[in-house]
């Protein structure tokens, strides 16, 4: 595994068409290091509500299966989330939900690290500590340092050109990458 390259995909908590997380979800890809591709899952936008009678009656939304099979292809994942009401965002629940009741539960031994974003001081610090405890529930190895809270994000963005600007971010998103590599590298020769 040390040589093969790593496909990484990120999970958005975010709807909002100007998101901040989304900014910086699409900055991960440059900052890769070198073996390592990102990329975007589909939007979570049109996953319904979890409810088990719609998943015996229906199945498993077609949203729900693409999210699922893309997760079990990729080496790990990179949630990168706001901060909602002091935990995530219910969308993002709901489609955490959703995946762990899919057979073959994409998520259980997948690495995954968190980036969260808010305007407020500590950046998702409490959405990222709840959001642990559901990833630990389903068996994900979550990477635990070095974390990435970005406090005050609307500082350190460029709203009209949809990206981050400021320089001490987009390094200490380079370095979280990097030590998520060297992570996947570390739980897949187990």
């Amino acid at each position: 595994m040390s040589d093969k390259p790593l496909k990484i995909v990120t999970l958005l908590g975010s709807l909002r068409q100007g998101s901040y997380n989304a900014m910086i979800a699409r900055a991960l890809p440059q900052l890769a290091p070198e073996g390592m591709t990102i990329d975007a899952l589909p939007s979570i936008r049109d996953i319904p509500l979890y409810d088990a009678d719609l998943q015996q009656e229906e199945g498993f939304p077609a949203t729900v299966d693409t999210l699922a099979a893309r997760i079990r292809e990729a080496d790990g994942v990179i949630i990168v989330t706001p901060e909602y009401n002091y935990s995530l965002p219910g969308g993002l629940k709901n489609a955490i939900d959703w995946l762990s009741r899919v057979p073959n539960q994409p998520l259980a031994g997948k690495p995954v690290a968190i980036q969260t974003s808010s305007m407020g001081a500590i950046g998702g610090a409490r959405c990222q500590y709840h959001l642990r405890q559901i990833l630990v529930f389903l068996d994900a190895m979550v990477l635990n340092k070095p974390e990435f809270m970005g406090g005050a994000i609307q500082n350190k963005v460029d709203e009209q050109a949809g990206k981050v600007i400021e320089q001490g971010t987009l390094e200490h998103l380079a370095k979280q990458l990097a030590a998520f590599s060297d992570f996947i590298r570390r739980v897949s020769e187990g």
